[in-house]
Order: C-alpha cells, then sequence, then structure tokens
C-alpha cells in the first residue's frame, strides 16, 4: 500500500519546488524545513484523501488561515466553483509532471486573489501516489490581465451553454426554474431567486438554494430591493448587510445573508420581474454583478420567447377549440389540396371520420379561394362550400355547410308556387267560362243549362274556398297558432259521422267503421279531429284510385285512444314515411300531377294532432294499401 504523507504543520523535509518527492524524501533536514519556512511562495501540500498535510508562513500570510486551522481539513482557500477545477488538475498530474495554471483562491476575509499554482505529484519509494504540492505565486498586473481574458473566455462559455439551456424551455414555468438555476451556476451564490413584479407587489416565483416556503412569497414593491433599483433606473445593483439582515420582505426570513445582488428583467421594454443573487459567507466581485446582469438580460429574452409561445399554444387552443365547436364542416388543405384538419361537424355533414379524411382529398370539388359553389353529395345532401387561402397561399380553409333544408324548401316553395296555381287556375278557368257564357248567351240557354252552369260555379267556388281554407290553416300551423281547444268530446260518434258523410262520395270504394261501443270520450278538441279525419279519409280515396275498401277502426291502448285509417292504395315508399308530414311534400315523385294537392294536408294533420298532445304517424300494410294512425288522449285516464 501507498504511504500517505503525515499530517504536520512543517515535514521533516519537503521537496524543491517543482519536484516530485518520496516519503523517505520527507526527513529530519532542518535546511528543508528552514527553506520551506522561508520560501516567498505558499507552499501547500495535500494527502491522498485530498486534505492539507503542509501549510507554509508564506501560505498563512497569503491566504489568512493557520496552519492549525487548516491541517487535516479539506482546504478552504478553493473557491466552490472552482472545486471541479482543481481536483482535475491533481488528477492530471497523478501520473507524474507538472501543470502550471492561472487560478482564483479566496483569502480567509472573503476577498478573492488571483494566482498562478504549480502543481506537482508526491510518490512513495514503490512509485505510488502519496500526495500533492502546490506552490502558489500571486500574479502581476500581465497574468492578472491573461487570468483575466481566460476567466472572461470560460464565463463566456459557460454563459452561452445556460442561455442555450434556457432558450430551449417552451414551459414558462420551466424558463423560470431553469434561470434560477443559472444564476447559482454562473455566479457561485448561494441562493438565487427571481420575483415576478405584479403591479404594486413582487412575487417569488422561482428559487435555487432556498427553501421550498418560501416559494410563491409576496412582498410590496414599494421599500423593496427591487423598487429601490426600479427609482435609480439602474438594470443591476448589491447591497450588504453586515448585520445579518434585510428589510426586503422576501429574505427577511433568511438568516446569515451577507450581499445580496439583484437585476431587472425586461419584457416588452417594461420590468417583467427581478434576479435575486444571494450570499452568505463573502462579498462578490465585478465580474459575478457583469453576470448578473447578462444574465438578467438574456431571461427577459428567454421569458419573451416562453410568453409568445405559450401565447401561441393558447391561440392555437382558442382556435382550435372555436373550429371543433362550430356547426360548420371546416377542413385544412395543404398545397397539394390534401387535408390536414378535419373538425367534427366535417364528420357529422360528410360521413367521414377524421382518420380517413386526414391525407386525403375532400369528398367534393373545392372552389377557387375567395368563391364559393354548391355541390349534392352521393348521398343527396346539398352543401354550400366557401374557400379561402391561408398567408401565402400554400394552405386553404374550406368551409361548408349542410344547406340540404334550405335547398329542399327552396325546391319545395317552388313546386308550391308552380302547384297551387295549377290547383287554382282549373277552377278559376271553369268559373271564369261558365261566367262568361251566362253573361253572353243567357237568352239563348235553356233554364236547365242556367242551373247547370250555376251549379258547376258554386262547386268550383267551394273547391277554392276549401283550397284557401287549408293554405290559412297550414300557414297557421306552421306559426303554431292553430286555434285549439282541448276538453272531452265524444270520438266514436266524429268518426262514424264521418264514414257515413264520405261513403257517397266515391262509387269505388267502400267506407266501413269499426268502432267499439264502449269507446270512451277522447280528450281534445272535436273540430281539430273532424279535420285530421276528414284529410286521412280524403288522403285514403286519392291515393287507392283504383277503389277498394277504407276501414276506420279504433281501440283503448293504455291511456289512448287509437284511430286508424287504412286504404287498399299505392302505399307509401320506403324512407317516406316522416318525409310526407312535411310542408309541400307527397308520398312520392310525380304525385301532384297525378294526384293534385298542394302538399300541405298531412303538415295541417300532425300539428293538430301535436296541438292535441297527441300523434299521427304513417304505416305500410304487409297486404298493400296505407294505415295512417292518430293517437289521442283519454278522457277517461286521469
Amino acid at each position: 500500500m501507498a504511504e500517505q504523507a503525515e499530517p504536520i504543520g512543517y515535514p521533516p523535509e519537503a521537496p524543491s519546488p517543482g519536484a516530485s518527492a518520496t516519503a523517505a524524501g520527507w526527513g529530519a533536514d532542518a535546511t528543508a524545513r528552514a527553506v520551506i519556512d522561508s520560501a516567498a511562495d505558499a507552499i501547500v501540500a495535500f494527502g491522498t484523501d485530498r486534505t492539507v498535510v503542509l501549510w507554509n508562513p508564506a501560505a498563512e500570510r497569503m491566504f489568512g488561515w493557520g496552519s492549525a486551522e487548516v491541517i487535516g481539513h479539506e482546504p478552504p482557500n478553493i473557491p466552490e466553483e472552482l472545486a471541479a477545477e482543481h481536483n482535475a488538475v491533481l488528477e492530471r498530474v497523478r501520473g507524474g509532471g507538472q501543470i502550471s495554471f492561472a487560478t482564483r483562491r479566496i483569502r480567509k476575509d472573503g476577498a478573492l486573489v488571483d494566482v498562478r499554482i504549480d502543481t506537482s505529484a508526491l510518490t512513495g519509494a514503490d512509485g505510488d501516489v502519496t500526495g500533492w504540492v502546490n506552490i502558489c505565486h500571486e500574479t502581476g498586473e500581465d497574468d492578472v490581465a491573461r487570468h483575466y481574458m481566460a476567466e472572461r473566455a470560460r464565463v463566456v462559455r459557460r454563459l452561452g451553454d445556460v442561455v442555450a439551456d434556457m432558450n430551449a424551455q417552451r414551459d414558462l414555468e420551466s424558463v423560470l426554474d431553469r434561470i434560477a438555476a443559472s444564476l447559482r451556476e454562473l455566479t457561485g451564490a448561494d441562493g438565487g431567486g427571481f420575483v415576478l413584479i405584479e403591479d404594486d407587489r413582487l412575487r417569488l416565483v422561482s428559487t435555487a438554494g432556498l427553501p421550498a416556503r418560501l416559494r410563491g412569497r409576496v412582498a410590496a414593491l414599494d421599500g423593496s430591493l427591487v423598487g429601490e433599483l426600479m427609482r435609480s433606473g439602474k438594470t443591476v445593483m448589491m447591497a450588504t448587510g453586515e448585520s445579518g439582515e434585510f428589510d426586503d420582505l422576501i429574505w427577511s426570513a433568511l438568516p446569515g445573508l451577507h450581499t445580496i445582488a439583484l437585476s431587472l428583467s425586461h419584457v416588452g421594454g417594461r420590468p417583467y420581474g427581478a434576479l435575486y443573487a444571494l450570499y452568505s459567507r463573502r462579498s462578490l466581485s465585478h465580474v459575478e454583478l457583469e453576470l448578473l446582469e447578462l444574465l438578467a438580460g438574456h431571461a427577459g429574452v428567454a421569458l419573451t420567447n416562453a410568453m409568445a409561445f405559450e401565447e401561441v399554444v393558447r391561440q392555437r387552443a382558442h382556435e382550435r377549440a372555436i373550429i371543433d365547436g362550430s356547426a360548420d364542416g371546416i377542413a385544412v388543405l395543404d398545397r397539394a389540396g390534401l387535408v390536414k384538419q378535419w373538425n367534427p361537424a366535417a364528420t357529422r355533414i360528410t360521413g367521414l371520420t377524421a382518420g380517413d379524411a386526414m391525407g386525403a382529398t375532400v369528398p367534393f370539388p373545392v372552389p377557387e379561394p375567395g368563391s364559393r359553389q354548391t355541390h349534392k353529395l352521393p348521398s343527396g345532401r346539398w352543401l354550400d362550400v366557401l374557400c379561402t387561402a391561408l398567408g401565402d397561399g400554400d394552405e386553404r380553409v374550406v368551409d361548408f355547410r349542410d344547406v340540404t333544408a334550405a335547398k329542399e324548401l327552396e325546391e319545395a316553395k317552388d313546386l308550391f308556387l308552380a302547384t297551387t296555381s295549377h290547383e287554382l287556375r282549373t277552377p278559376i278557368t271553369v268559373v271564369q267560362g261558365f261566367a262568361s257564357t251566362l253573361a253572353s248567351r243567357w237568352d239563348q240557354l235553356s233554364d236547365g243549362d242556367r242551373r247547370s252552369a250555376v251549379k258547376t260555379i258554386a262547386e268550383r267556388a267551394g273547391s277554392l274556398s276549401r283550397l284557401v281554407e287549408q293554405l290559412l290553416l297550414g300557414a297557421r300551423a306552421g306559426a303554431d297558432q292553430l286555434p285549439v281547444t282541448n276538453v272531452p268530446f265524444d270520438l266514436a260518434g266524429l268518426l262514424r259521422a264521418a264514414v257515413v258523410s264520405f261513403g257517397p262520395l266515391s262509387d269505388k270504394h267502400q267506407v266501413v267503421a269499426d268502432v267499439p261501443a264502449g269507446l270512451p270520450p277522447a280528450m281534445g278538441d272535436s273540430m281539430a279531429t273532424d279535420i285530421i279525419v276528414g284529410q286521412l279519409l280524403e288522403n285514403a280515396f286519392k291515393y287507392s284510385p283504383a277503389g277498394g275498401c277504407v276501414t276506420v277502426r279504433a281501440a283503448v291502448t293504455g291511456p289512448m285512444i287509437e284511430v286508424t285509417v287504412e286504404d287498399e292504395g299505392i302505399g307509401i315508399a320506403p324512407g317516406d314515411h316522416e318525409r310526407i308530414f312535411d310542408r309541400f311534400i307527397q308520398g312520392e315523385t310525380g304525385d301532384r300531377r297525378r294526384f293534385g294537392g298542394v302538399g300541405i294536408g298531412l303538415f295541417i294533420v300532425r300539428r293538430l294532432a301535436v296541438a292535441q298532445q297527441g300523434t299521427v304517424v304513417a304505416q305500410s300494410r304487409p297486404q298493400g294499401g296505407t294505415a295512417m294512425r292518430l293517437s289521442l288522449r283519454s278522457a277517461a285516464v286521469g
């Protein structure tokens, strides 16, 4: 095992400066002791455990500690931030040789000393390292300048690394934490923190080397060191408290502080916060102050970037929420016209999921930017499509909405006008023709012919009246202004009377009533129900042109009474069972020309049923024909 140098103040024998020594060389040579004692340069030796084994009088004069204070302990004169450098030098000379380097050491009073140190390894007889010896020289002006430039270069490199790391953070909280940590790395502070300036107060938002309980603490801006710095017009300042206490509310809970340095960080040209560097053991030099000021400036840039990034993220989230919440389908296309974004409404409208749409083209033609067009999908839906270019035109936003209802209403209105004109033209033409005949040929016509003409005019006028009344009723139904009064009434009697009155109207149809004798009264409006039953019977006749049996049934089902009008006619096309209750709609294409009418009869029927708190539905009969089922509340319930 290698020998360990004996920890004494002055060894019996010491090596000459710059030379290696063996354990045997530490003999009782008084001359060697005299040389070490009288040497002008500080000589410090370390054992393999890195503790001091030699500390000569020159070392006492240079650094202020006596040998009794340091022998057997780790060297107190090495700054914390240079400890790694010190250990690295020792390792480099472990294999032999000598290293001379410029650095700094701490005096007992806290001052820094610029020195040049010659470092050599101490070896035993077997060649194993038993320690190291440092010979320290105070540097001259040229050496100080060279050391200062080297230190500046080292600091600039460190600052560059810290700034790059700081700017790599995108989250504001992470940037603030990195600023506080960087502060200690660069300035050697015992603790540090960053405070936000919030109107008339300060809030500590990040710390390093400080109790966690201080984070989030607030203090008044007025009377604080930050307030004093802002009033001074400077960006950096230093304050010392020889009593170890500061009036600043944030730091008043930290005993033993010696020095506080702080610098302002600006965002958008205004003070945003301040960096605090806290020292408990020593004062700091102009280099640390300059570093603090530089770091504060870079911190402002990093904070600006982080805040801008967070604003972009918030803006994107806001835009995404608007897009996702839009009732319109929205797609963002790249230069090639492929989908980059596809909102939920686009899926609802087209049936194409986002997964299927992304990276593909939209399932409809896209108009030129700034223009719009309508397009009908294979599903039958009509789309109104608007295209807008983004930025330099590399991307386009396509906004599309379902206008099927509006398109159908537009078509229905056109068809309504054409059909109504047709329905009105026939009776008006007949009335006009017979009236003209009576007026011009009254004397030539027999009494029977005149009576027949007047009867025809009366019938056609009645048809016109019924058509106008139906149109008015349809308008009131659409505006929910139907005059309905819901009271108990005799539904059985109403149904039987309807069958009797409609029986003679067609020689092709047989009208049958299947109404039980004990049918209870219904709750509703008898006049509205009479209109419903009459319309259902009229439709049964109209849509069974070959004739057949029309049956009116009634039955009690729980709290409701169900009235069914069945025919043996053409039936209802699949998918039209609900559609026929819309305005201006008839059962199948061409029915208006085939059967006549304006297509609002069943619309009125459903509205009248709903107004009585009832329902009406259409069903296809298995054996052919249609069953229209009206449900009304039974007055016998409740």
